[in-house]
Order: C-alpha cells, then structure tokens, then sequence
C-alpha cells in the first residue's frame, strides 16, 4: 500500500491549459475515483500520475518517493486500460506472465503470482485459454491480473468497465469492489459513470473543466454538494432545479412557482434569487388532504414505474420542470394535477456562481 501525493500539478498541451494547479492525497489502502465529464481532465491526470503523461509544474509523491522526473517502469505503478491489450496468441497463463518474463524472474516465482492472481479473480479454470475463448468480462479480469501479478504499490483503472455490457458491468464493478476489500491495495479509479463512483468509492474526486470541484465521501458528495456542477453531475436521476426567491437570512424563507412561502434552515445567503436544488427523492406526491409545510401544485407528464417506487415528471405553473416520487403502486396518471411536497431540511439553494447552501439536516435525536 502505497500513498500518492500531488502538489500543485499542472498539464497543457500547447497552449491548451488540461490540469490546473491541481492538489490531493491518496490514502494508503483508499480505492480513490476521479469522477467527470469527458474532457474534465480526469484521464490526463491519471496519466501523469502513470508516468505516461509529463508533469509541467508541481511535484507527485508515490510512497514517500519524489516521481514526476521517473520513468513509468520505476513507479511501481499498474494500470487497467479501457482496452484489454491482451496478445491473442498467447493464452491466459502466458499474458499474465509475460511481463515478469521481460524482466528475468524466476520461473517458478512466476507460477506462483499468476496461480495467486488467478485464485484471487476465480480464474483457475481459464489459465489454458487463448482471449478469443473468454467473454469480455473474463479478458477484463485477465488485464487486472496482469496488474495485480506486478505486486505494485497502488493499481490505476482507467475506465476499465466502459465496453462491457450493462448486466456484466454491474457483475465486475462488484468482483472489483470484492478485490479492493482483499487486498486492501492503493487504487485510482477513472469514470465518468457516476453510479460506479458512488458504489467503488472510499472516496471521489469530482473534477469539471480541469480542476477539482469536491473531494469527499460518496454520501459527502452526494448529500452536500459544493457547487451547482456537482449537485447536477451526480445523482440518477439528476437533481431538481428550480428558480427560487429568498427573503430573509439565517431561517430563509423561500417561494417557487405553485407554492407558498416556506421556510429552511439554512446558512445565511442573503435575498436575492437563487436556483434551489432538491433531489427527486426528496420531492413527493401527496394526497389531496395532505398537509405538509412546503407543497406545490404541478400537472403529471410521463409517469415512470419502476416497481418499487414511481417518478412522476411533472411541469410547475411558470413551466419548470420537476421529478417527484411516489410509491410503487402509485395511481398517478399523465395529465393529472398533483400535489407535491418537498423536504425541507434536503434542500439546497445556489448562487449565480454555483455556490452551494445546504439546509441544516433534521434533528437526529
């Protein structure tokens, strides 16, 4: 185990500016996830950290050892591509080994790693197969016990899940989280699948535009988002938004189309109007004589069952959009009016520069 430091890195290419003065830490043991967009910068910085990249400015630490001027082969590092690059005519046993061949070990310690890489990923079976014979999943396990027979001081997945097929993602990302539990390794894990951070992640860092929004616990990041960026980028379904004028500090009082003022606690933002965010779980249809403190009034659009609960797409009087929920054996049906009322102690409210206000949570005594 190994942990990984950089400070203040940057990247550009040309005069194009990819990572920007950008600084964490990787715990010993923490399986970390760099969560973004196309384009966020997450891929080049896993790169630099692989040596695969150059460091133009700031300085990477692997192990309490200066790296950014070390070539790949002397980080001690192992990366999983989106692509298996297994050769196809060697067999399982022979891919996994190749790497250690190249550098002269000893056969028999060779037989030892892959025979423990293949117990560990529940290969044992394949070893004498050639990659035409495996299904994508099995050449992905291939690829990481290619790694995982290294024995590095931390291991880098990049994307390595995304040309799989839904049901066998879901299957590996499990069998991943199942091998960072029994190794308990240093792992970097780059996605723009942000169902795959929240479910692998000790913890993520959601970068956008180059630099880093928020570093946090997946609930962390989930729960209070920094920015307006992050509360819309994670989530399925995505966050609430909805324009929202606020009087009053500290106890807020807030109004959106359809509903009478309400009140949230909440850190002191100032009047003004803001975007107040609020996820669809928080948001629920209530019956005609419910009498919650927050409602509004909206009429149903598409109505989506999904077995154990209903999300109900509905459209407020000025025309905002907005996703509640209801139960499973919802009755609501396209083109009624609803009503909905919102939790107030899960909302968030936004600035016009993205600045996140959260609700205070309610009391847990």
């Amino acid at each position: 185990m190994a942990e990984i430091t950089l400070n203040n890195v940057s990247k550009s290419f040309g005069s194009v500016n990819v990572i920007n003065d950008i600084s964490l830490a990787v715990d010993p043991g923490e399986l970390m996830v760099f969560l973004g967009p196309s384009g966020s910068g997450k891929s080049t910085l896993l790169r630099m950290i692989a040596g695969l990249e150059t460091i133009d400015g700031g300085t990477l630490t692997i192990d309490g050892k200066r790296s950014e001027n070390l070539a790949p082969g002397q980080r001690n590092v192992a990366m999983v591509f989106q692509n298996y690059a297994l050769y196809p005519h060697m067999t399982v046993q022979e891919n996994m080994a190749f790497g250690l061949r190249n550098i002269g070990m000893a056969e028999k310690d060779i037989d030892s790693r892959v025979n423990e890489a293949a117990r560990m990923l529940e290969m044992e079976a394949l070893l004498k197969r050639r990659p035409a014979q495996l299904s994508g999943g099995q050449r992905q396990r291939v690829a990481i016990g290619r790694a995982i027979v290294k024995e590095p001081k931390a291991f880098l997945f990049d994307e390595p899940l995304s040309n799989l097929d839904a049901a066998l993602r879901v299957r590996t990302r499990v069998e991943l989280a199942q091998l960072h539990l029994r190794m308990k390794a240093t792992m970097i894990y780059v996605t723009h699948d942000q169902t795959e951070a929240m479910t692998l992640a000790d913890r993520i860092v959601v970068l956008n535009n180059c630099r880093i929004e928020q570093i946090g616990t997946p609930m962390e990041v989930y729960l209070r988002p920094a920015s307006r960026f992050v509360a819309g980028f994670v989530g399925s379904p995505g966050m609430n938004f909805l324009k929202a004028e606020v009087s009053g500090t500290g106890r807020a009082s807030v109004r959106i189309a359809g509903s009478n003022p309400f009140e949230i606690d909440i850190a002191n933002p100032g009047p003004g109007t803001y975007e107040l965010g609020i996820r669809p779980e928080a948001v629920r249809v209530v019956s005609g004589g419910a009498s919650a403190v927050a409602t509004a009034k909206a009429k149903a659009g598409v109505v989506e069952r999904l077995g154990e609960r209903t999300l109900v797409y509905c459209t407020l009087e000025d025309g905002s959009e907005l996703i509640a929920q209801d139960d499973g054996r919802s009755s609501v049906q396209t083109g009624d009016t609803v009503t909905v009322s919102f939790d107030t102690s899960s909302v968030h409210l936004f600035d016009g520069d993205g600045k996140a206000y959260h609700a205070q949570p309610k009391d847990q005594g």
